[in-house]
């Protein structure tokens, strides 16, 4: 069995599978076999004897990529002859951290007054208890809107700070009464034998950092713990896995700070770091031999991230060569870049024979997803949306929608519906009396939408602080690009008609393109996987990095991490495209290039068709950071 988990590995790989005698860090490049590394250094414990497979605890961040590594160490270390049942790798715990924390509440929670019977409340749930506490403490929701109280008790839970910790550190009166809330939210939760999925990990450093009994049975049951995604941790991850590696210090952790891209949502890279400062005598590894991408394009990331300073950067390398160069392509506007991309990838299909699944489209934005798909959807190329619905099937959409065609039809009682749905009571009797007041003769689609969703208070649903609200709101603004190209509401309604019946047409047709569909998807959604070729789209300043972003060297650092994450997805062909003109979020802006482009080597890249001429542009301007003449893509105000 020895050969065939060592079979393959690199000297690297090697070294990081059979270490023993103290802490590993693997810092592991992308591409570079980070998963296979972690669940071959398991099998190898088992396969030497080192532990049982009982003793082995593997933590990760999705239930698929546990399901990954199960699947392959029982291919390493279950003997062929043996039944399903007997596989000594349904013995080893490899899951996420909060099923982890979930099954040792189960067993251990009542020392914290914790039922084994506790229920686990999801967010509708959650923001129903906030609901019902905000009306106990006679607090409205307009003031403390529950999603945003809900954001507020998850970032305070991931930092291991309890409800009176949480108070004396909150600032302002928002803050203050937010950590108010929070307590009695912990005191109603305790009352119904309830957790939150935070609680999973908060309870569990609690009972073991409270009972050190409990925590000492965890120590002669694990004796081997690996972390996959360290860069990923948030600080109760942190505490979690150096409690469980306290006595033993038999841990192995795997990240690489160049992919660190959820700080929004309180990842660390950092933690990365602190691993060799809690454990000094820890052997460090760098994985930097990838099996994924071109030399090329792996150049191009070296440099885009070699650019950032705040954390170690690994030099990725591979023996696979080939000759194609990085495109870029400059467009004149938004559709004029989304049919070069339309255009490609149909040469790509016909000429080259990819397969429309082994080609991805890549943004920093959802919004930005409209014109590719409207694109899409004109050349019958056949795409599937992951990590979100498609533009017109989002809620926000449909209830703007719904305003514009209760405007242009008040006897529509469906679209009535939803907007009452959408405003409640109050704001629908709002809605209707600027309805009432609103010449629509004389006004465009564009200042019919924004007279509506404004005047009707729509917009006081989103906290444009949270992520998944600023989504939602840059789908709004995204909307309204929609509406500049179509001045007549009728027209306009119309046109998004028509989408959607394509839309539907394409549903039908699911079974039979099998699902064999172009992937459009975030640049967030696209860690961990891989395409022959990949597009970038929207390379400029103000979407890459994101106009948020453009303060701060931390978030511009993040924001260069994302766009080498971006690079790094493609195995064969990758192509960059910005234009120099946008309508975007109804504004039409002249964009710069994204400064990220102008780090690539412009040895390593070759122009498409009009922009040839960028050629000379690019080699005579850098982008300098203290240059503020140049456009944002749009203007970062709520609306």
């Amino acid at each position: 069995m020895s050969s065939d988990i060592l079979t393959g590995l690199n000297p690297e790989q090697e070294a990081a599978v059979t270490h023993q005698g103290s802490p590993l860090l693997i810092l592991a490049g992308a591409g570079s076999g980070k998963t296979r590394v972690l669940t071959h250094r398991a099998a190898y414990f088992v396969e030497k004897k080192l532990a049982q497979p009982e003793e082995i605890l593997l933590l990760t961040f999705t239930n698929k990529a546990a399901g990954e590594m199960k699947q392959r160490m029982q291919k390493l270390i279950t003997p062929k002859k043996s039944s399903k049942n007997d596989s000594q790798s349904n013995q080893v715990f490899a899951g996420t951290f909060h099923s982890f924390g979930c099954r040792s509440l189960r067993i251990y929670g009542k020392n914290l007054g914790i039922s084994p019977d506790f229920v686990i409340y999801g967010s509708d749930d959650q923001e129903n208890l906030i609901r019902s506490v905000l009306s106990e403490m006679n607090l409205t929701t307009k003031e403390f809107k529950p999603s945003s109280v809900a954001y507020f008790i998850e970032a305070a839970k991931n930092s291991f700070l309890t409800p009176q910790v949480a108070q004396a550190q909150a600032h302002g009166f928002w803050e203050s009464t937010a950590a108010k809330i929070y307590t009695k939210y912990q005191s109603r939760l305790m009352q119904y034998q309830a957790l939150d999925f935070n609680d999973l990990l908060f309870k569990t450093v609690e009972l073991f950092q409270q009972f050190p009994e409990v925590l000492d049975k965890f120590w002669q049951r694990y004796h081997y713990i690996l972390v996959d995604e360290y860069q990923d941790t948030n600080q109760i991850q942190y505490l979690l896995t150096k409690l469980l590696a306290a006595k033993y210090r038999e841990i192995t952790a795997v990240g690489d700070a160049s992919q660190s891209i959820y700080g929004w949502r309180g990842a660390d890279y950092k933690n990365l770091s602190a691993f060799t400062v809690d454990f000094p005598s820890a052997k460090v590894i760098n994985l930097e031999q990838n099996y994924r991408s071109t030399q090329n394009i792996l150049d191009a990331a070296n440099a885009v991230i070699s650019k950032n300073t705040s954390h170690p950067v690994l030099k990725l390398f591979t023996k696979k060569n080939s000759p194609a160069k990085v495109r870029i392509f400059e467009s004149d506007s938004e559709i004029a870049e989304a049919d070069y991309v339309s255009e490609k990838i149909r040469e790509l299909h016909q000429t080259l024979h990819f397969s429309y699944k082994d080609i991805a489209v890549l943004y920093r934005m959802n919004a930005q997803s409209r014109a590719i798909e409207e694109s899409f959807l004109r050349n019958t190329i056949p795409y599937v949306l992951i990590g979100g619905l498609r533009f017109y099937d989002r809620a926000e959409i449909k209830d703007i929608i719904a305003m514009l065609r209760v405007a242009l039809n008040p006897k529509d009682d469906l679209s009535i519906a939803r907007v009452e749905k959408a405003l409640g009571k109050r704001r629908k009797v709002v809605f209707d009396q600027h309805l009432d007041n609103l010449n629509l003769k004389k006004l465009t689609s564009l200042q019919i939408l924004e007279s509506l969703v404004v005047n009707s208070g729509y917009l006081q649903k989103f906290n444009p602080q949270e992520e998944d609200d600023q989504k939602k709101i840059e789908n709004i603004k995204e909307l309204k690009s929609v509406a500049a190209s179509h001045p007549v509401l009728n027209d306009f309604l119309e046109n998004i008609a028509l989408v959607q019946q394509e839309y539907s047409l394409q549903e039908k047709n699911k079974k039979k393109e099998n699902r064999d569909g172009v992937r459009l998807m975030t640049l967030h959604s696209s860690k961990g996987l891989e395409f022959e070729a990949v597009f970038l789209v929207g390379f400029e300043e103000g979407i890459l990095p994101h106009s948020r972003s453009m303060i701060e060297d931390a978030d511009i650092e993040e924001e260069r991490r994302l766009c080498y994450v971006g690079i790094t997805r493609a195995r064969e062909l990758l192509y960059i495209t910005y234009a120099s003109r946008r309508l975007f979020f109804g504004k039409s802006s002249l964009n710069e290039a994204s400064r990220f482009l102008f780090e690539i080597p412009s040895t390593l890249v070759e122009y498409d068709s009009r922009s040839e001429e960028t050629r000379d542009y690019r080699s005579s301007r850098r982008f300098d950071s203290s240059d503020t003449n140049s456009d944002l893509v749009y203007d970062p105000d709520i609306y």
